[in-house]
């Protein structure tokens, strides 16, 4: 039985990139496209913060890849420190507004806007900056009120502003970037931060103040790490088919095709869903809050190549085949992408190449070659740091401390 699970691609490339329906039964997983520790170095920082009821801002926003790595060193510092405050900074109509809550942690929201393409726009001269301005003031007032330690920036454009009246206010900043290359915001901000947490040995090369720069992986949810079997999770999205004990000669002949989980995104989900609804071998959904039991379910991913996808698909192992966005800016995914094949041996298909009949060739090539796929996933979990959201909690206090921390 072989799951996909498959990270939405746009609605047009849905339809011209139908996945293959002839082999034994698959799932595949798509998705929208022990380090040890010097245990009294530890605990003296933890109970040096203590002290004083830590309290930290986090600035983060726009997309799940800035948010969830929030959550997760969030998640880290409380079970390090249980006295921490918390407040994250976002947009009040962004999905951290809602996603946030959801973890449990408070929110509050500012104005903010992104940087428009082309560079040289009205906006980017007139109205980015009026947005900017008034942003940061909103922050100097939240900063004023909360007081905190520490202010922690994990990308989006409402980061910047919040990081910027930290820097000005003089409180301790630091960054955490997930891509391989770090964007505009982070560039400017790494000149005021304190310390610069990035997942690759090869993002250093992109910072000026390469001293401030710590390779810690990037965090990913503890779910993601929990131990579920491959046979519980299928039983999650695929009951009546995984509850077949053994899939005889008769159940492989009845269901030939590969099964999907899909998380399609917001938009695309209703156009999909006229293509799919009622299909018996596709879970389709816009958006996957059981996403620890799609990668253990799956046996391959086919997704986009963004930050947090492309190291969730490592700290889990799957192989996968990464179709990067053209739409992204400054090229990241293509550079995410690029990495996870030389890191991962991952299988890389531009947008401009992609068909149905390419996607499937892929997939199936794959699937049929276990040896590879075991390969992969080696190579994967190899080049993962699964204690990445701790290792960024004990640096965040040892900098509140001022202790150096060893690892």
């Amino acid at each position: 039985m072989a799951t996909i699970f498959h990270y939405s691609l746009p609605p047009s490339l849905h339809a011209q990139s139908r996945l293959p329906l002839s082999r034994n039964v698959r799932i595949i997983n798509c998705v929208s496209l022990d380090q040890t520790r010097n245990a009294s170095s530890s605990t003296a920082a933890t109970t040096s913060a203590a002290n004083d009821s830590l309290r930290v801002i986090f600035a983060a926003g726009g997309t799940g890849g800035h948010i969830y790595p929030a959550v997760a060193i969030a998640d880290a510092l409380k079970s390090l420190n249980p006295k921490t405050q918390f407040l994250f900074v976002g947009t009040a109509k962004g999905m951290e507004a809602k996603a946030v809550p959801f973890s449990g942690y408070p929110f509050v929201a500012v104005p903010a806007a992104p940087l428009t393409r082309p560079l040289f726009s009205l906006n980017n001269f007139l109205i980015l900056p009026y947005i900017i301005t008034k942003s940061t003031l909103k922050s100097f007032k939240i900063l004023r009120e909360f007081d905190p330690h520490v202010v922690i920036g994990t990308g989006g454009f409402v980061s910047f502003p919040t990081c910027l009246a930290a820097a000005l206010k003089g409180v301790k900043l630091v960054i955490q970037e997930q891509n391989s290359v770090p964007g505009i915001a982070n560039l400017v901000l790494s000149l005021f931060a304190d310390k610069i947490f990035v997942a690759y040995d090869s993002t250093i090369e992109s910072f000026p103040q390469r001293s401030k720069c710590v390779v810690c992986g990037n965090p990913v949810r503890l779910s993601l790490m929990e131990q579920v079997s491959k046979t519980v999770a299928r039983q999650k999205f695929f009951p009546n088919v995984a509850a077949k004990e053994g899939l005889g000669e008769a159940m492989l002949n009845e269901c030939e095709d590969l099964f999907i989980i899909w998380q399609t995104g917001v938009e695309a989900f209703s156009e999909m869903e006229s293509l799919a609804r009622n299909h018996p071998r596709v879970v389709l959904t816009p958006f996957l809050h059981a996403l620890d039991l799609a990668y253990a379910a799956a046996d391959l991913v086919v997704s986009r190549a963004g930050a947090m996808t492309c190291y969730e698909i490592l700290a889990t192992g799957k192989p996968c085949i990464l179709i990067p966005s053209p739409y992204v800016a400054e090229g990241h995914q293509l550079k995410n992408a690029s990495l996870m094949a030389d890191l991962a041996g991952s299988r890389v298909i531009m947008e401009n190449e992609l068909d149905s009949t390419i996607l499937r060739t892929a997939i199936q090539e794959m699937l049929d070659n276990e040896t590879l796929m075991a390969e992969m996933s080696k190579r994967a979990l190899r080049a993962a740091k699964p204690n990445s959201s701790a290792e960024i909690a004990q640096h965040i206090l040892s900098l509140v401390n001022n202790r150096e921390v060893e690892l």
